[in-house]
């Protein structure tokens, strides 16, 4: 079977999109159509793509992947005043737990990037919604969008409830996801991680995912551009392009080896705080 992706023509316009002021999060993709779908047709669409997107997660174990991340700061005329880049190669074991060898990690010489950030760098900006909090979300049937020849269910999520981040350190996503009209699989999603605070603000990321293997959609392009804006009134521009690719069939029996090639006991990398095409 073919592999499956958005054109590059498809991918600049939304950048391009995404680079003009005033984009919000629910206002977001006014090109999707109202499409009457009985509640009956919406539940099982939701119940398709939620139960899909666990098998996904499950495929995702089985394959090894590259990530290239990097997240700017931005000053006045758009010039970089700070940067922070990590190229890593993942693999999982057959508990879904995640495993790092990170090839090529700089002294970033941007400081801003929180624990929530990485958090969300492995969780909500390439997959949206995690299948086993699906529960704590409303998702609510938007329309129909045409997107070159996919035909796509668009759907708003929100999370029935906020979580306190002075009680519990749990990231929600908020946003939309693009679900596939014949795989019911989710092939985009636009949003963010929260909750927010007042010193920790985080920008809408919008992740597009190609088919791998003829099967399963995998993020393959994050992309964010966005000025945040502080409770105290400090704006901090954020630029971020997050890019996976050599995604390939891999043992389960993996070990964390750092860039000098030196076997450490198996665990997940914690860096210290730092984070489809081209556009």
């Amino acid at each position: 079977m073919p592999r499956k992706s958005f054109p590059m023509a498809i991918i600049l316009l939304v950048i391009a999109t995404c680079l003009m002021p005033g984009a919000t999060i629910l206002a977001q993709n006014a090109a999707a159509t109202s499409d009457t779908l009985s509640q009956t047709e919406i539940d099982r669409i939701v119940r398709a793509f939620t139960a899909k997107e666990t098998e996904f997660r499950k495929a995702l174990n089985l394959y090894s992947f590259k990530r290239d991340a990097m997240i700017q700061s931005l000053g006045m005329g758009g010039q970089v005043t700070g940067e922070y880049r990590r190229v890593s190669s993942f693999t999982f074991d057959d508990q879904g737990n995640r495993y790092e060898k990170i090839s090529f990690f700089p002294m970033p010489s941007f400081g801003g990037v929180t624990p929530e950030d990485l958090e969300d760098l492995g969780g909500i900006q390439p997959f949206a919604l995690e299948p086993s909090k699906i529960d704590k979300y409303n998702i609510k049937y938007v329309g129909k969008e045409k997107i070159d020849e996919l035909n796509l269910y668009v759907f708003e999520v929100t999370p029935k409830v906020v979580p306190d981040p002075k009680k519990i350190k749990e990231r929600l996503f908020v946003g939309r996801v693009w679900v596939d009209d014949q795989d019911l699989q989710i092939v985009k999603t636009k949003g963010k991680g929260i909750p927010e605070t007042k010193i920790n603000k985080f920008p809408v990321v919008e992740t597009y995912r190609e088919q791998i293997g003829g099967r399963y959609w995998f993020p393959t392009y994050t992309y964010a551009d966005e000025e945040l804006i502080f409770d105290n009134g400090q704006p901090l521009h954020i630029r971020m392009k997050v890019r996976y690719s050599d995604f390939a069939p891999a043992r389960a029996d993996v070990k964390v080896i750092e860039v000098d090639g030196d076997e450490l006991p198996t665990q997940e990398v914690k860096p210290p705080p730092p984070p489809k095409p081209k556009p």
